[in-house]
This record gives C-alpha cells, sequence and structure tokens, in this order.
C-alpha cells in the first residue's frame, strides 16, 4: 500500500534537507543523509513531493495574475504582476513568490537525484523521475533556461555547475525521459494516494509535448491517457462544483496541502489568494474580462454557463472556486484539461471539427451548455473555441498566462503589444548574487 502524502511526517525530513548554502544547487544533505548510509529512501522521496508545497502558490499567482483572469489590488511592487517591463525583477516581489518556486523546485530536484541514482527500489525510482520531470518542467515553463543538476551531491567549489542550459536541452535530456521512464516504471495503485502514477506521467508528458508544439506527439500521449482513464478509475465528475475537491474522481496528480503539515514556504496558501484572503488582493480583483467570458458562454451556450457561480462571487468579484481552505490540495492535472488539450493536439493535426467539437460536450454538459459541434469549422475557429473552454473551465487553477504564452496569443488578449521577454519571469536576484554572477538574469530584467 503505497503511502498518502497527508499522512506522512516529513517534517524533520524537509529539515535534515535544508541547504546549508545559499545556493538552491549546493544542496548536500548531512553526513547521516548521505547516500552511502542510506538504505531506505522513502524519507527522501517523501521530500521531494514535500517541496511543491512551496511551488503552488507562486505558481498560481504567476499563472493567473499575470494573465486576464484576476489582478493585484494593493500598492506596488505586487501590482508589477500586470504590467511588462523590468519592474517584476524587484528584489521585493521576487523573494516572496520566485525564489521561493525557485528555490523549492530545486530541492525536489536534489532529492529526486538521490532516489533515483541510489535507491534499489524501481517504484521509489520511477516516482523520483516523475517528480525530476514535472519540476524541470515548472522551471523552464516560468523562467526558460536554467541551471541543469543531475547529481545528489554537486560540488558546491564548482560554480560553472550554476551556468544556465537551454530550455530545449532540458526538454530533451531530463523532462521527456524522465516522465517516459515513469510511465514505463510506474502502475496506477499510486492514484489514490496522492504519488506519481503511470497515467498522471503519460498526461504529464502530453502536456509537454503540447508546450513543445509537437503536437503529434502530444496526440498520442494525450489519446493514451483518456483510454486508460476509465481503468484507472479516473472519471469526470458529474457537478462542476467537485471537481477541485481533494477526492475529485477526474485528478491525475495533485500537490497535497495539510493543515497538520507546514508548508515549505511561508505566506498565505494559494486558495486564499482567489478568495481575497491576502492582503495584496483583497478587494475587487477578478477582472470584468473573465465575468463577461462566462457571461458570453451562457448567451451563446444554450444555458446558463454553471460553471460562473462556482468560480466567482460576481457581486465582490473574488474567487469561490476552493472551499478547502488550508487543506486545499493544489491539483496538477486532471481529466478535463487533459481532454481540451487532447482536442487541441487533434485540431492542430488536422482532425476535422466534426470530430475534435464532440470532445468537449461532456465538460459542456456538466456547465449546463448544448454542443459546440457547428459553431466552428475551420482549424482557427476551433482553437480559439477550445483557448476559451480552457479559460472557464480551468479558472484559477494556474493555467491561463502559460496557454496564452505556448499558443502565441499574449498580445491579442491582453491588448497591447508585450515584449517576449517578459512572456517568462525573471531568475530571483538573490540566486544571482548567491552564485556569483554564475546564474545570469533573463533579458529585460
Amino acid at each position: 500500500m503505497m503511502t498518502n502524502i497527508k499522512s506522512i511526517s516529513i517534517i524533520a525530513i524537509s529539515m535534515m534537507l535544508m541547504i546549508s548554502c545559499d545556493n538552491d544547487l549546493d544542496q548536500t544533505p548531512p553526513v547521516e543523509l548521505e547516500s552511502s548510509a542510506l538504505t531506505n529512501f522513502e524519507g527522501v522521496l517523501n521530500a521531494a513531493y514535500y517541496y511543491h508545497t512551496g511551488v503552488v502558490t507562486p505558481q498560481a499567482v504567476m499563472g493567473e495574475f499575470r494573465a486576464d483572469n484576476i489582478t493585484f489590488d494593493d500598492e506596488p511592487p505586487y501590482p508589477d504582476f500586470h504590467t511588462y517591463n523590468s519592474d517584476l525583477g524587484g528584489l521585493a516581489v521576487s523573494e516572496i513568490f520566485f525564489r521561493p518556486f525557485y528555490s523549492n523546485l530545486y530541492k525536489s530536484i536534489l532529492s529526486a537525484n538521490n532516489v533515483i541514482d541510489n535507491s534499489d527500489d524501481a517504484t521509489q525510482v520511477a516516482e523520483a523521475q516523475f517528480l525530476r520531470g514535472l519540476s524541470y518542467f515548472k522551471l523552464v515553463v516560468a523562467f526558460g533556461d536554467v541551471p541543469l543538476n543531475l547529481s545528489p551531491s554537486p560540488d558546491s567549489a564548482d560554480l560553472s555547475l550554476l551556468t544556465r542550459q537551454p530550455a530545449e536541452e532540458i526538454y530533451s535530456e531530463v523532462i521527456i525521459p524522465d516522465l517516459t521512464s515513469a510511465a514505463a516504471g510506474l502502475d496506477n495503485s499510486g492514484l489514490a494516494n496522492g504519488r506519481a502514477s503511470k497515467i498522471a506521467a503519460q498526461g504529464l508528458l502530453g502536456k509537454v509535448y503540447l508546450y513543445l508544439n509537437d503536437y503529434p506527439n502530444a496526440k498520442t500521449a494525450l489519446e493514451n491517457t483518456i483510454n486508460a482513464a476509465a481503468g484507472a478509475g479516473v472519471t469526470l465528475e458529474p457537478d462542476f462544483a467537485n471537481v477541485v475537491v481533494d477526492e475529485s474522481s477526474e485528478i491525475l496528480f495533485a500537490t497535497q496541502i495539510s493543515s497538520s503539515i507546514t508548508n515549505s514556504a511561508s505566506g498565505t496558501i494559494f486558495s486564499g489568494w482567489f478568495q481575497g484572503g491576502d492582503t495584496k488582493a483583497d478587494e475587487q480583483n477578478v477582472t470584468l474580462s473573465l465575468i463577461d467570458a462566462f457571461e458570453a458562454s451562457s448567451n451563446t451556450g444554450g444555458g446558463t454557463d454553471l460553471r460562473e457561480e462556482l468560480t466567482i462571487d460576481v457581486a465582490s468579484r473574488k474567487g469561490v472556486k476552493y472551499a478547502g481552505g488550508l487543506d486545499q490540495d493544489y491539483i496538477e492535472l486532471r481529466l478535463s484539461d487533459v481532454i481540451l488539450m487532447y482536442a487541441e493536439a487533434l485540431n492542430k493535426t488536422g482532425a476535422p471539427a466534426s470530430t475534435v467539437l464532440p470532445l468537449l460536450d461532456p465538460i459542456r454538459t456538466r456547465a449546463g451548455l448544448t454542443s459546440l459541434t457547428g459553431t466552428a469549422t475551420t482549424q482557427a475557429e476551433v482553437e480559439a473555441v477550445i483557448a476559451q473552454e480552457r479559460r472557464l473551465e480551468l479558472a484559477f487553477e494556474g493555467h491561463r498566462w502559460f496557454d496564452l504564452v505556448r499558443t502565441g496569443t499574449v498580445d491579442a488578449t491582453m491588448g497591447q503589444t508585450i515584449d517576449s521577454n517578459y512572456y517568462v519571469f525573471p531568475i530571483p536576484p538573490s540566486e544571482i548574487l548567491a552564485s556569483d554572477g554564475v546564474i545570469t538574469q533573463n533579458p529585460g530584467y
């Protein structure tokens, strides 16, 4: 029986794995946790999961507040998320958002490296490969080129290890191989316990290919995921109100959050940002653009889009999608997301609208809407329809900005010309300083 992530006591483990130096690639654990002294790597693997608890809040903010779904109402520097210039690279914002995102992902990677290199348990290794692939994927999507470390004990004296490597290389040498190996090495027994699984690895691999504009491989991986869903017990929730609850039947993988386990980064948990539960975004911060999009969906969809009232309190312009509070899990991948990505990949590989649009019917029926079949015919029209469904279905789940970037629709959506330098986020200045300048900043910041 796999261990449920929420049930394990990993605070002590995480403390032992904390870095002793400033830079997050220099994370050699204390002597008692050196690989030569370990025979059971379960604790190190659990730490690799645990570090993602400190990633999800900045990830959600980066994905939604940078885009057209929600904005900050506080004074600078926080509204810099919805300006597109060098201001976002300041130290104050970086230490709250980018530093925890960056540092916790590298801590997870280091823990995963330790398991991959040293564990004799094939399932542990496959889980670690999934987590390492997921971690590097998040890093390259957010920052572009990043340092690459595949060692459990990097030489802290060798600063050349901190040189940023091309994102394309990290995709080809780490992310795709890791997720491919994870899919081959895992079954689906971990699904009910918050662990990595075969179907989650397949789905994430499909998402990676979609981000690379490799639509044939994306189509195959996502199709395999959908075909395996029923056998793995993954089904669409009949009620949209339940899609983000911890027990949702459509979750392929979620980072589990628990009020009984200290989060690996301080601050308001991600769900609070959309509910107005943080002083930096506690007023009417849901955009009129998102509200209008829901209204348009109802006006043209043959019914009332039930997702609106389950996502937004329109009167207060605050999010109501999350009700789990301090125990709200962060969904990394769910089935409706996979279906929408699969439809996108099919459209991009030339499938006719009559084949693509019916795939969206179960998602729209659940939302109280009618089929889109016949409403769009050209590839461009179908692409726009899918993008709109993604916006409404996945609002506040951390996807929106990254979807706009990967589909090349930033300017059209945001209504302004935005320098592509600001499609990615600034490397934390503290990391640059700690590396003695070996780590370089993204252009424009």
